[in-house]
């Protein structure tokens, strides 16, 4: 790795961490500057615009996702263990991994509604999370961890609803049981899909 990719990749980690916390929005190449102690010019070399910067801070935080959620909970075991792998490195990851929380969650709110590029990537990242996690739970099926007939988009969409409320719970409700509630809900949520015996 060069010099200039190991730079980019420094402003780029300063720019999701500022980014967790003032939004993508409030994310421009003048605050990122003045955050990293750069010149705006030597950013804006880099960058180009504000999209350009806010659509490389979304790919490389969803490559520091992956490397820390994916990749790993990959690695355990097919079917129930791995989806717990999954649950428990995500929820890890949307509390710990910026200081503003999960920049997916706060950008996804931000952009929901405001068409254009930056909105595009969200909802391919997203979406792409999502059919992540209806693969491993299909394994989970194939393994008999999980009902045969168990509806695969479904089980990720409440697994997604777990996740934002733990996030919204811990980081603006402050509630010291966040974690034990998402927990609960997630051991309610695999106990509906495994197999009646």
């Amino acid at each position: 790795m060069t010099k200039g990719e190991e730079t980019r990749l420094a402003v780029l980690d300063d720019a999701a961490a500022l980014a967790s916390r003032l939004g993508l929005g409030g994310l421009t190449i003048g605050t990122l500057a003045t955050e990293a102690r750069l010149s705006k010019s030597g950013l804006f070399a880099h960058f180009g615009s504000k999209e350009s910067l806010q659509l490389q801070v979304i790919e490389h935080t969803e490559a520091q996702f992956v490397a820390a959620v994916l990749r790993p909970a990959l690695a355990a075991p097919r079917g129930e263990p791995r989806v717990r792998a999954l649950y428990e490195r995500w929820v890890t990851w949307s509390s710990e991994a910026l200081p503003g929380g999960c920049l997916f969650v706060a950008a996804g709110a931000e952009f929901d509604d405001r068409p254009g590029p930056v909105r595009d990537r969200l909802a391919r990242q997203q979406q792409g999370w999502r059919d992540s996690i209806a693969q491993v739970f299909r394994a989970g099926v194939a393994e008999g961890h999980f009902a045969a007939d168990a509806d695969a988009e479904q089980f990720a969409h409440e697994l997604v609803g777990i996740v934002l409320s733990y996030h919204q719970a811990t980081r603006l409700l402050l509630d010291p049981k966040a974690r034990t509630r998402a927990d609960r809900a997630f051991e309610n949520l695999l106990a509906s899909r495994r197999p009646v015996t």
